[in-house]
């Protein structure tokens, strides 16, 4: 990118993590943790439960991460983010980030009672899900996020999954919290705006991002970036916010089908035809109902309620 006079950087040119981590090559974890670091800045405290990104981080007494970081239960994110949030309060600090960086499994699995509590509660944190759809560390064991027609080490080529993925966004969107959104490692100026956009808004934020897994999905490390642009352009993996009830979608320039996509997992390698195509009529279906909300989703201020076409009676109560 040039920088003359005129130029400017798309995101923030600072660099807080450091590269003397743990992760695999190719891991779409530690550029998502890049970017999002990037966004918050440096008055940033983060809770870590038990996932990759425990040992991505480092050993102790060593840290990647650039912030303060305190490691936490598997299931604990949320409320740990919670405790931190009002200790800032108690001490009148406002103008420190709290996040929550949590895996899929730490998020849908074991952490989301404590994730639903601390949403409904409406505490002041930021919760990012970085999503690599499986349990990653501890061998790539089946999550509620492990895709439709997957491959891991619980559920073998001959058991691989079959339902779909749970869908944490719309679970987020149904507590009524204030901002809710998706975000894709090839996109950092989309995921970095929307982390930029959260840091502004009083209350419970929740964005899940995709996270190739190289290790877990099968497939080389240089092809990480590749993957998470099929997964929106394919509309696996459709990128959108909803802010205050309103669905904002972004479209592919050109919708593509998903055999290019699973064909570079190894995870998918066991499916047929047959398979593939009922796969794709369900992201299809999926992707046409996020278009439909999105057309349905209106200001509150420009929603007017029906009126009755009868009048409306009253009876006296004996």
């Amino acid at each position: 990118m040039g920088r003359g006079k005129d130029m400017k950087l798309s995101i923030p040119e600072i660099e807080i993590m450091s590269p003397g981590h743990l992760a695999c090559q190719g891991c779409g974890a530690t550029l998502a943790f890049r970017y999002a670091i990037k966004a918050l800045g440096k008055k940033t405290i983060v809770a870590i439960p038990a996932c990759c990104w425990s040992v991505i981080d480092g050993p102790f007494p060593y840290s990647s991460a650039g912030v303060p970081v305190f490691h936490t239960a598997f299931e604990t994110a949320a409320s740990t983010a919670s405790g931190i949030k009002a200790a800032l309060e108690i001490k009148g600090i406002g103008d420190v980030n709290v996040l929550a960086w949590a895996g899929d499994g730490g998020t849908m699995d074991i952490g989301i009672q404590a994730l639903s509590g601390a949403v409904e509660r409406g505490e002041d944190i930021i919760y990012v899900c970085y999503d690599n759809e499986a349990y990653m560390n501890t061998g790539i064991q089946r999550s509620s996020s492990t895709p439709q027609g997957a491959w891991t080490s619980t559920t073998p080529v001959i058991k691989y999954k079959k339902m779909p993925k749970k869908d944490m966004i719309e679970i987020m969107v149904a507590h009524g919290i204030p901002y809710t959104a998706t975000a894709n490692i090839a996109f950092p100026e989309d995921f970095i705006g929307k982390l930029e956009k959260a840091k502004t808004i009083k209350g419970p934020k929740f964005i899940q991002i995709i996270s190739p897994c190289p290790v877990g999905w099968k497939f080389s490390s240089h092809l990480t970036i590749k993957i998470a642009k099929l997964a929106f352009e394919t509309c696996i993996y459709p990128l959108y916010e909803v802010k205050d009830g309103i669905y904002k979608v972004r479209r592919p320039n050109k919708k593509k089908g998903i055999n290019e996509y699973l064909k570079m997992q190894r995870r998918f390698s066991h499916l047929d035809n047959s398979e593939i195509d009922n796969m794709q009529r369900w992201i299809d279906s999926k992707w046409q109902n996020l278009i439909e909300k999105e057309a349905r989703s209106v200001p509150a201020e420009k929603y007017e309620s029906p009126k009755s076409t009868k009048e409306t009676k009253t009876t006296d109560i004996v």
